[in-house]
């Protein structure tokens, strides 16, 4: 069996009038976040994780925000694309750890249903999925309530059928 680390990282200015989905949870709110799709940071950054530790290309490649399908589309969905491919593949996940990065919303009663989704596209269970949250210290971009960036790891396993012929 071999085994395969990757990491990715969004981020995603606010705009007002948006949705804001993290983990493709929506969140009450004055603004989301701005982008081609919906936007989603942390399923963003996780889905980088899992491309990247199976040596593919990133989210860009796969759904290029020139590309009118991908308007709005919900980001889960495309987690659920890129699971099917890394199973394509005989890759299978470990677990995964995501942290977001964001002076406000406070995200810790969306935690359950953020991992809810993510094991329903990925096909992992709820206690291998880690999410947190922590602020910029009101530091930057981040800090003074801008966006909200996510950074996740994922690790992804291969495992091989072997018969007589390929040992």
């Amino acid at each position: 069996m071999e085994m395969y680390v990757g990491f990715g990282y969004d981020v995603h200015r606010f705009k007002k009038g948006r949705k804001l989905i993290l983990g493709g949870v929506e969140m009450a709110g004055p603004k989301g976040l701005d982008g081609h799709s919906d936007a989603d940071v942390l399923a963003h950054a996780l889905m980088d994780a899992l491309l990247g530790a199976a040596g593919l290309n990133d989210i860009g490649y796969f759904f290029p925000n020139t590309d009118p399908k991908y308007k709005n589309i919900s980001s889960i969905s495309l987690l659920e694309f890129v699971y099917k491919e890394l199973r394509s593949q005989n890759f299978f996940v470990n677990n995964v750890d995501i942290a977001v990065i964001a002076e406000s919303p406070k995200i810790c009663l969306f935690i359950d249903g953020m991992k809810e989704n993510i094991s329903k596209a990925i096909g992992l269970k709820k206690e291998r999925i880690g999410i947190k949250a922590t602020t910029n210290e009101k530091m930057g971009f981040l800090g003074r309530g801008k966006g909200i960036a996510a950074m996740a790891v994922a690790s992804i396993r291969r495992e091989r059928k072997y018969d007589d012929k390929n040992p």
